[in-house]
């Protein structure tokens, strides 16, 4: 397995990382069993880089990645997150907590569900707009002075307040969604981490399944699969998508891969202070993704790429409105 080093402070990960909210929540067919049994074929496939967060299944995600990776916590980076809070009595509606108080109170509640003594990499998940981002991470750097956290991270952050946040302390990884289908972190937070020697984790590599080609129709979502509130999975948004999944297709048919190959192996060879954290919770599409690591993109190839999915091709939002506005405000485009 090829390795990253993300940041300056010293955390190597595997090339490849594992996603696995889809384990606990989300998504349908929730199978802990096969689910166990993906996160043991990771390890043994190579994949040291797991990604989880403390509202993905209301803290049972990080239960159980704990609990099946504890005996192998020597070899593994474990990553979680804070900051979004749900509501128990409507769990579409969302919160966004960054006090100072509540930072330690998270963590110490992570600390506990994942048992270890230490997160190696702890993103705050949302940024508070309610407090400043310099007050956040002085509460997420003291974690690390005791002890309980190694390394910083910040997910969905624009350019100026990373800046700010890795001022106060230094900030390891920032973890946004990033795929040919979303590259607006293009715009400035990527070269903002390339400027201040910062790694980036690109979610949902894979479009929210989208770009593998297995989804043609909207009824191909379970009724309980949060996609169908999706904007990009919706009406004439859906058909308009499509067609940039029917040109990845024919691409990948000329190149010898899947679709899902393709996406991931484009994502990888933006740069190797990239780790793409693709979820699944099924050990063939674990073994489908790690095919992307040998997929190799000539330039007439990326080339090819920009032409068919240039910034911006997307049609919808990525999130529903109330989700949506918990994203930093796109900066001004770029001439296109």
């Amino acid at each position: 397995m090829d390795t990253r080093k993300l940041g300056k402070q010293g955390l190597t990960v595997s090339a490849l990382g594992l996603g696995c909210m889809g384990m606990s929540d989300f998504y349908a067919g929730r199978d802990d069993a096969e689910s166990e049994a993906t996160l043991l074929h990771a390890l043994a496939r190579g994949i040291t880089f797991f990604d989880t967060a403390d509202m993905y299944g209301w803290g049972a995600n990080e239960e159980l990645v704990g609990r099946v990776l504890k005996p192998h916590r020597a070899k593994v980076v474990l990553a979680t997150k804070f900051g979004i809070v749900r509501d128990a009595k409507d769990p579409t509606k969302r919160g966004i907590n960054g006090r100072p108080e509540y930072v330690k109170q998270a963590c110490e509640a992570s600390l506990r569900r994942l048992g270890v003594d230490v997160i190696d990499l702890y993103y705050q998940h949302r940024v508070d707009p309610g407090t400043p981002i310099e007050e956040t991470v002085g509460a997420m750097a003291r974690l690390v002075e005791e002890g309980k956290v190694r390394f910083l991270g910040l997910s969905e952050v624009d350019a100026d307040g990373l800046r700010r946040a890795h001022r106060t302390h230094p900030i390891t990884a920032v973890q946004s969604e990033y795929s040919l289908w979303s590259r607006d972190p293009e715009d400035s937070v990527l070269p903002a981490c390339r400027e201040l020697g910062i790694g980036f984790v690109p979610y949902s590599p894979l479009g929210r399944g989208f770009l593998t080609g297995q989804i043609k129709r909207f009824e191909d979502l379970a009724e309980d699969d949060y996609r169908r509130s999706s904007p990009r999975f919706q009406g004439e948004n859906f058909q308009r998508n499509l067609k940039l999944v029917e040109h990845i297709e024919r691409l990948a048919k000329e190149l010898k891969c899947t679709p899902a190959q393709l996406a991931l192996a484009w994502v990888l060879s933006r740069g190797r202070e990239l780790a793409p954290i693709p979820g699944t919770k099924r050990r063939k599409y674990l073994d489908e993704n790690l095919g992307a690591l040998d997929v190799k993109l000539t330039k007439e190839v990326l080339e090819t790429i920009e032409t068919v999915a240039p910034p911006g091709v997307a049609a919808g939002e990525r999130y529903p409105a109330s989700m949506q506005s918990t994203l930093p405000k796109a900066p001004e485009k770029r001439a296109r």
